[in-house]
């Protein structure tokens, strides 16, 4: 019973590495496409404020 406990728990901790990085991995992603999109933003406010 305790061989069966033992890959149930590493079975577990690896899912939950796994799950961690790639939750690390969408939400850089989504960090970075909203940064882009603010400095996108911001030209084109800067562009329409000059003309």
């Amino acid at each position: 019973m305790g061989r069966i406990g033992d890959v149930v728990f590493k079975t577990f901790t690896a899912s939950a590495g796994v799950c961690t990085l790639y939750l690390l991995t969408v939400f850089s992603y989504n960090v970075y496409q909203g940064l882009s999109w603010h400095k996108a933003q911001s030209k084109m406010e800067k562009k329409e404020s000059e003309e």
